[in-house]
């Protein structure tokens, strides 16, 4: 805990917005609670404006329902991303205030109302992307922006696009998901103010090699304003652009 912080706690205690007992429960577990497998970072979201968020992947359906519930603590929204159905199902029976985001494979703790914190465009070239895209739409909705889902606008049929060009430059973020040979990040980034975060995805014939297609082509577009995540990274690109949007409020 920093000089900083530990004010800030100090303040509360002597406005009565806490009590003792609270505070020195709060002084353990900063700046971070060790649970043995896992160790909660409870200052992430004073050093980065997020709270941690939970890779559920590769956890068990009991060490995401401890962690949840340790993050619920501090107050704030708690996601826990890449989990299937099955994992929900045992969360929620913990945890019934928890929602299930099945297309993106979020669960999702609110506690909070959706700030202000921009707006986002969530653009797909193909109906096969929207899983992606979904994990970066819920992701933004959960740390504060507003979301608008603009899907299956790609290339091949470019006049749906410009149908939508309106929508789209609303946004003080662009998130652009495609696979194939990802073109849909170059033609946004020539047509739009704002920055695009463009998420290659795992979608495409043979020669797409798993996104790697996708992948270069991005990360070699001609078009300014284009930064690139990891293949079929929603969660990262969902992320990103809320940092980008709420920085241009």
């Amino acid at each position: 805990m920093n000089e900083y912080e530990l004010k800030q706690l100090l303040e509360a205690v002597k406005n009565n917005e806490i009590d003792i007992d609270e505070a020195s429960e709060r002084l353990k577990t900063m700046p971070f609670e060790d649970l043995g497998y896992a160790k909660v970072d409870h200052h992430r979201a004073l050093r980065t404006g997020f709270p941690e968020v939970i890779f559920g992947a590769t956890k068990s359906a009991d060490q995401i329902i401890s962690i949840m519930k340790k993050l619920a603590a501090d107050g704030g929204n708690v996601m826990a991303t890449r989990c299937s159905a099955d994992t929900f199902a045992k969360v929620s029976r913990e945890i019934p205030e928890a929602v299930y985001h099945e297309q993106a494979r979020i669960i999702a703790l609110m506690q909070e109302e959706r700030q202000d914190k921009g707006r986002v465009a969530v653009v797909t070239a193909g109906t096969s992307d929207i899983p992606v895209a979904e994990e970066a739409a819920v992701t933004s909705e959960i740390l504060g922006s507003r979301v608008d889902r603009v899907y299956d606008v790609g290339v091949a049929g470019i006049h749906r696009l410009i149908a939508r060009l309106d929508v789209i430059r609303e946004a003080d973020a662009v998130v652009a998901v495609a696979g194939m040979e990802g073109a849909l990040a170059s033609v946004l980034g020539g047509l739009v103010d704002a920055p695009v975060v463009a998420v290659p995805t795992s979608v495409g014939y043979g020669a797409n090699l798993g996104g790697i297609s996708a992948l270069l082509s991005m990360l070699n577009s001609c078009a300014n304003g284009v930064g690139v995540v990891n293949i079929d990274n929603g969660f990262g690109a969902g992320y990103l652009a809320t940092m980008i949007a709420k920085d241009k409020k």
